[in-house]
């Protein structure tokens, strides 16, 4: 009996790199913009400090639901794994 390879998948590097290095270069556009867009929002609403900490954290919070549906919609495209 053999044993069975139907489990096994490879790692295919090229693919994981290629996604890492865009997501870092979106990530950094999206989370700045979170950060920045947040201090703007609370200045021209004038929320003041705490305001602007509040509005930081939500758009943060878009931001990391951006960067989901990013690096899904990455991998549907560079797939991560190919079976051996």
């Amino acid at each position: 009996m053999q044993p069975s390879t139907a489990g096994t998948s490879r790692i295919l590097w090229p693919s994981v790199i290629t996604v890492i290095s865009a997501a870092i270069l979106i990530g950094a556009e999206v989370f700045g913009a979170a950060f920045a867009g947040g201090w703007a929002l609370a200045i021209a609403l004038g929320l003041g400090d705490f305001g602007a900490h509040i509005l930081q954290a939500v758009l943060f919070g878009i931001g990391v639901l951006i960067m989901i549906a990013f690096i899904r919609a990455a991998q549907r495209v560079e797939p991560f794994t190919r079976r051996a």
